[in-house]
């Protein structure tokens, strides 16, 4: 070869060894002498791994560490079992990271690891299924062309079910918002409730009469080992239900198209509420008819999380607060009016908010109202689809977020609460840093 090559056999050698560089010079050699076609060694699998690799060295574990340019590559290319190895301790590393900030696990009886707490299990169950279920969207939209057939929700219960509809005041109703009266063949509504919660009400109802074994056929898949999250879940399934009678499938899929998700404009269309609108596009994902994928929260002036969904690639801690940088945490001082934000993940991911505050109660005097924040989030790549994105259309400044203050390692961070997991806290006795935490790098 090295007669062939018209170089020496020590100069092959270390090339072999990746001590030399093989020049464009010995390719066409190579070429020339052995009839080699080098678009044989092309090879997708390891620009995946290539790419794979980028992503994962932009953790910011590791952003005190400069990366060359052809680094990656030449180990992505030359030593492909030592790449696939680094990536998988860093999918276990990540993986660790929830499961620190998530500790509320217990074991079952056979030794498996089991969610302690009924809601993150249920929203567990509803993230892996993408918030959505066909089976259920076929049946309520088959309901939904029947009830406008029969002239209205409160019609159609009086002629397929003999019931009638009667709105009560809230002292007669005594803290219910619904109750059905199977004896006097009543389904009683607390008169305080809007127009779009009662006819969401009645679709419920309907649910619950109609389809109890596709719900529960739906709820067992689940195969959950705790009472309160099967009930939990069976009630977040009839909720689907009731919102996919009052917003069909293919007449709302067309529809957020023509609107480009307004979901106010949306909401007058459909008569549904602002909430109701943003909750139902987190379920578009019927195959050939899919949606832009979402992510959904709503959460109180405490930060408490009352409500989660996910069908997008939007990370958020199961437990603990979220980041004060995102605004969902700051529409409260500006009610009932959308906020939009482009934000950037530690690792370099974008994605684009739209928050709203949302109230429920009231509908008389002195009657107790409830102001939440709701905000749902598509990555950046679906922005341009939305009719909010003309007002904020540029992303050049994104406001830097993390998952949470437990997961962020945004040294510099401001608004930071709590130290990261795994960092190690400097002592203050010589300086005191902008930041509420100064870090050590080990």
């Amino acid at each position: 070869m090295a007669a062939d090559l018209e170089i020496s056999p020590s100069y092959i050698a270390l090339m072999e060894r990746n001590q030399r560089p093989v020049t464009a010079e010995t390719l066409l050699r190579l070429a020339k002498a052995y009839k080699i076609d080098f678009s044989d060694f092309v090879n997708d699998a390891g620009q995946d791994l290539v790419t794979r690799l980028k992503s994962a060295v932009k953790d910011p574990i590791l952003s005190d560490i400069d990366f060359g340019p052809l680094e990656i590559a030449d180990v992505a290319h030359s030593f492909p079992a030592f790449a696939e190895a680094m990536l998988r301790l860093h999918t276990a590393y990540k993986e660790e990271q929830f499961a620190l900030a998530d500790k509320r696990q217990h074991l079952s009886s056979d030794g498996r690891a089991v969610e302690a707490d009924a809601i993150a299990t249920v929203r567990s169950f509803l993230s892996a299924r993408r918030n959505f279920f066909p089976v259920l969207d076929a049946v309520s939209e088959k309901l939904s062309t029947r009830i406008s057939e029969a002239g209205g929700l409160a019609s159609y219960l009086s002629n397929q079910h003999n019931l009638r509809v009667r709105r009560l005041p809230p002292e007669v109703m005594v803290g219910s918002l619904r109750r059905l009266d199977w004896h006097r063949r009543e389904l009683l509504l607390n008169e305080a409730l809007d127009q779009s919660s009662q006819n969401f009400q009645m679709a419920l109802q309907l649910a619950y009469i109609e389809f109890e074994q596709e719900i529960q056929d739906t709820v067992d898949e689940g195969k959950f080992e705790i009472q309160n999250s099967a009930r939990l879940a069976h009630r977040a399934i009839a909720a689907y239900c009731g919102a996919a009678v009052v917003l069909p499938y293919a007449a709302f899929a067309r529809a957020v198209e023509t609107r480009r998700y307004d979901i106010d404009a949306l909401a007058r269309q459909f008569g549904t509420s602002f909430e109701q609108t943003a909750h139902r596009l987190t379920t578009l994902q019927k195959p050939g008819q899919e949606r832009i994928p979402f992510f959904f929260i709503k959460v109180d002036i405490a930060g408490n999380i009352s409500k989660r969904l996910n069908t997008g690639a939007f990370p958020f801690a199961r437990h603990g607060g979220g980041c004060p940088l995102w605004t969902v945490h700051q529409v409260f001082a500006t009610p009932r009016k959308v906020i939009t934000q482009w934000m950037e993940l530690p690792d370099g991911q974008r994605f684009f908010s739209i928050a709203r505050t949302v109230h429920s109660g009231g509908g008389g005097y002195g009657l107790p109202i409830v102001d939440r924040a709701i905000a749902i989030v598509c990555e950046a790549q679906y922005a341009d689809r939305l009719v909010y994105s003309r007002e904020h259309p540029q992303m050049d400044n994104p406001t830097p977020i993390g998952i949470a203050c437990q997961l962020c390692q945004r040294t510099g961070c401001t608004s930071r609460v709590e130290p990261p997991i795994g960092r190690q806290v400097l002592a203050d006795n010589f300086r005191r840093t902008e930041a509420p935490f100064g870090f050590s790098d080990t």
